[in-house]
């Protein structure tokens, strides 16, 4: 899988001019790099993000992806989880009536859109800021990327518990592509979620790089913990137990280079 393009070795560890001073939390203190493992379809995959150490669940209620589960089944895939970790139901485009019937399913679920959802249709399928949401930003590809307004997108968005970084692809997410990380502002304030291309090997530098930019950051990955595909890419809803791991251990080694190297 391509890695993301990062920025040049000597100052990837410096935070960007106009960063926040602290990581993770204006006015000093250190946050940890929450986990979200999206796109499960399988009891087992459950179990094993789970214990790798995996904060949230994400499951795909999108009838067009091949990563689709009914929230029947969701629910019975979310109760697996322990206390504590979450389940998020992604939606694309659904209505607030089906929102509303498939979290009938799962009463603890956060919500996340990752379609062409305006706030206003964020803020009433959540009705109306009881379930907590997250909303997707769907990043152009290469410089493209420079065009997006990431601030004013916060500020629209302003009642999302925290803003999902994903590349902007077909389909709607879910295709292992990265955008370029360094294009995004000094300083966001907001919850930000990076997602898109993420992988074992690629994920330290994204963690490096936008922690200092936003009030907390997390991680969500979907394809980069697939089983490999015989003839190349992945086999979609079905996870890797290793590569789940790996990745888990990979944020961890992220958030121990920036207290070591910030004296957090």
């Amino acid at each position: 899988m391509k890695k993301a393009p990062t920025l040049a070795t000597s100052s990837a560890a410096l935070p960007p001019e106009g960063a926040q001073s602290a990581l993770g939390r204006p006015g000093g203190g250190f946050i940890r790099t929450r986990i979200k493992i999206c796109g499960l379809t399988r009891e087992q995959d459950v179990d094993a993000a789970v214990a790798a150490g995996a904060d949230a669940i994400g499951f795909v209620l999108y009838d067009k992806s091949p990563r689709y589960v009914t929230p029947v089944r969701a629910a019975e895939l979310a109760r697996r989880l322990p206390p504590f970790v979450t389940p998020v139901l992604l939606f694309v485009n659904e209505s607030a009536t089906n929102i509303a019937a498939a979290c009938t399913h799962i009463q603890s679920a956060t919500l996340q859109f990752h379609g062409d959802e305006t706030p206003q249709e964020c803020w009433e399928s959540s009705q109306h800021g009881a379930r907590p949401f997250l909303r997707a930003a769907r990043i152009p590809l290469g410089e493209a990327g420079r065009d997006f307004d990431l601030v004013k997108y916060v500020s629209d968005y302003s009642n999302a518990q925290a803003i999902l970084l994903d590349a902007e692809v077909e389909g709607f997410g879910g295709g292992g592509k990265a955008f370029n990380w360094s294009l995004l502002p000094a300083n966001v304030n907001a919850h930000l979620v990076l997602s898109g291309g993420l992988n074992a090997a690629n994920v330290t530098d994204g963690i490096v790089q936008l922690r200092p930019r936003c009030k907390t950051l997390a991680v969500d990955i979907s394809s980069g913990v697939e089983v490999d595909a015989p003839g190349g890419g992945t086999i979609k809803g079905i996870k890797d137990a290793e590569k789940i791991k790996q990745f888990v251990a990979a944020v961890r080694a992220a958030d121990q280079q920036l207290i070591s190297e910030h004296h957090v």
